[in-house]
């Protein structure tokens, strides 16, 4: 999935990324926080990599794409002209090519086919496995979509950033920080269809039936309960 932060951006932040974006969003730049440490510490290495799947080519998503020079790089074909176009102040900072200029493979998607509990949905990822699937899910970007995998214990949706706070989803009334408030809609470019997914999302959460498990990028409690869950799981299955 999303890569965050990579090496290079560690190591040389000020030509890979936005002062304005360094600053204002105070970025931690630590080893321990890239996904390729966190891959070396499970006892992989970074060519042991063979497939990225991502939400959005934000600066804070594909900083460690190049740190994986073995993998292929599943995007969504409206995300990369975005990408490429780059116009307006906030799309200008909001990517970088600097982290993504030498990816050697890439793999494009527009949306269609079978439907997804109502979402539209991109199946048959080439070379991955038919349980992975891409859900766009436009607003914070024009090419942002969601990564619905099926699990033995039902569907998981990582949303990306179609939401930032737990609390968008866990009530019926959306309620968000002031600051994750004002975040999401400085750098949405369709309001209309982002609180149009927000709402869809909280629906489909709700809906016990469905049994699907919803997380996003940016709400570091509801990760930890994910996580926290799933280590619980794994202790089960090898008791």
């Amino acid at each position: 999935m999303d890569t965050g932060f990579g090496l290079r951006d560690i190591k040389s932040p000020y030509s890979r990324l936005s002062p304005f974006f360094i600053h204002f969003n105070g970025i931690q730049f630590d080893k321990k926080y890239t996904a390729v440490d966190r891959v070396e510490k499970l006892g992989f290495s970074a060519r042991d990599v063979r497939h990225i799947v991502l939400t959005h080519l934000d600066f804070d998503r594909a900083g460690g794409l190049e740190d994986f020079p073995e993998a292929t790089v599943h995007v969504m074909q409206t995300e990369m002209e975005t990408a490429q176009d780059r116009r307006g102040f906030i799309a200008r900072r909001r990517y970088r090519p600097e982290q993504w200029d030498e990816v050697k493979h890439w793999k494009y998607y527009s949306a269609g086919g079978e439907p997804w509990f109502g979402f539209e949905a991109v199946r048959n990822l080439d070379g991955l496995p038919p349980e992975i699937l891409f859900i766009p899910l436009v607003g914070h970007t024009r090419g942002h979509a969601g990564i619905a995998i099926d699990t033995p214990e039902g569907w998981l949706l990582h949303a990306g950033d179609a939401y930032f706070y737990r609390h968008e989803m866990d009530s019926a009334q959306r309620r968000c920080t002031p600051g994750l408030r004002a975040y999401q809609w400085m750098m949405e470019v369709d309001r209309q269809a982002r609180l149009l997914n927000q709402d869809r999302l909280r629906a489909l959460s709700s809906d016990r039936n469905k049994g699907v498990r919803l997380f996003c990028s940016h709400d570091a409690v509801e990760f930890k309960a994910f996580a926290d869950q799933s280590n619980v799981q794994n202790e089960k299955v090898h008791q």
